[in-house]
């Protein structure tokens, strides 16, 4: 069983913009933008947009990952959703 804010499809927008579907039902569209200033090594990648593009669900994860193993916390993503919303 999933939590609620397990990511369980993405679908990418324009930019550093996602639509996020969620396990309870939740739909948002968010702007990763900010989360990659500071983020660290591990997310220097990303700010290539061809490389951001790249991503897909990880199911056992709940979230969103990326090759380099880069991903985000489900329930923040979640938390940020609901904010946008």
């Amino acid at each position: 069983m999933s939590a609620p804010y397990d990511i369980v499809a993405v679908e990418k927008l324009g930019g550093y913009r996602l639509r996020l579907s969620f396990a309870d039902g939740l739909v948002s569209e968010i702007d990763l933008s900010s989360r990659l200033d500071g983020g660290g090594p591990m997310f220097e990648p990303l700010k290539d947009q061809g490389f951001f593009a790249q991503f897909r669900v990880d199911a056992e994860l709940g979230t969103i990952v990326w090759p380099n193993g880069a991903d985000l916390a489900p329930d923040a993503l979640h938390a940020q959703a609901v904010a946008a919303a």
